[in-house]
């Protein structure tokens, strides 16, 4: 249900719609209590929710337990404090809608540039993905796993060097049961195999999202791309990748490597966490830093 200009929602009064997802509409809000700008997320509710049960309930049960899981993840949420993480500023029900206040953060999202006329230098990429990580590092450690890494939940924000990983709205403690049989969450083309064969998701997930979108930024394509949902699904698990050495041959070996064990389809042998990623993809991003050029990690703003 699309919101209005002035509409209130718990303290929050409506301006705008400022963005739109599978999982939900985001609008620009000013916060009453203090006249504070933020990102306000109205959820979408899951189809399944709600629905009417094969033996005739109507499904309010399932509704209400997803409705205080929502509430629960979003408290455990808030508390994650990164630089390079969106920041939950606070959660709730109102009016039968799921909300989430977020930090304002301008800028674009990385999806403009992945298409081949927009391409960023390889060593921003990089160090884009260190930034990225790095956020997942602290995430994985306070025990969530984001589960939809992708270039359209990364911003970044060129003049104030800023980039933050968003878009927390599926994520679930790493402790949480799997999804339930038949319910794919995420984005077909950056879930790891384990996820489409029904798997809980854990650290090693975010990883292989984050290859998928790594390989993307530095090649403009997808590892993986066909004509229908079935055949895409069926390629990610069971086809090898396109070799990234083969389609950029001037990147280091030894790199290509890394990118291509990220999109392998055993998680046991993908990197062993995101903390040593960012650590391999902070080596990188210095080594392909042209010579005489900041090589402190600057993010710079590229002529695109």
């Amino acid at each position: 249900m699309k919101r209005s200009q002035g509409e209130r929602l718990a303290h929050y009064v409506i301006q705008r719609l400022i963005g739109r997802g599978s999982s939900g509409s985001v609008y620009l809000a000013q916060d009453q209590r203090d006249g504070g700008w933020v990102a306000l997320k109205l959820l979408a509710v899951p189809a399944h929710v709600g629905d009417r049960d094969d033996d005739g309930d109507d499904g309010d049960d399932d509704r209400a337990a997803a409705h205080a899981s929502f509430l629960r993840e979003a408290a455990i949420t808030r508390q994650l404090r990164h630089p390079d993480i969106v920041a939950v500023l606070d959660a709730g029900e109102a009016g039968g809608a799921l909300w989430l206040a977020m930090e304002l953060v301008p800028g674009c999202d990385l999806m403009r540039y992945t298409l081949p006329a927009r391409q960023l230098p390889d060593a921003l990429v990089l160090r884009i993905g260190q930034r990225i990580a790095a956020a997942l590092a602290h995430a994985h450690a306070a025990g969530f796993v984001h589960r939809d890494v992708k270039p359209s939940n990364i911003l970044v924000h060129w003049p104030s060097h800023s980039v933050k990983l968003g878009d927390f709205g599926i994520a679930r403690g790493a402790d949480a049961q799997a999804t339930r049989t038949g319910v794919v969450l995420g984005s077909p083309a950056y879930l790891a195999p384990e996820q489409l064969a029904g798997a809980m998701a854990d650290a090693r997930t975010d990883l292989y999202a984050l290859g998928v979108t790594l390989f993307q930024l530095l090649c403009a394509r997808l590892p993986f791309t066909a004509d229908s949902m079935g055949a895409l699904l069926h390629a990610v698990a069971t086809q090898p990748p396109p070799m990234l050495s083969t389609l950029r041959p001037h990147l280091p070996t030894a790199l290509c490597a890394l990118v291509s064990a990220l999109l392998r389809k055993s998680a046991q042998e993908r990197p062993g966490s995101a903390a040593e990623l960012a650590a391999e993809l902070d080596h990188w991003s210095r080594s392909l830093t042209p010579r005489g050029a900041d090589r402190r990690g600057a993010m710079s703003r590229p002529e695109v």
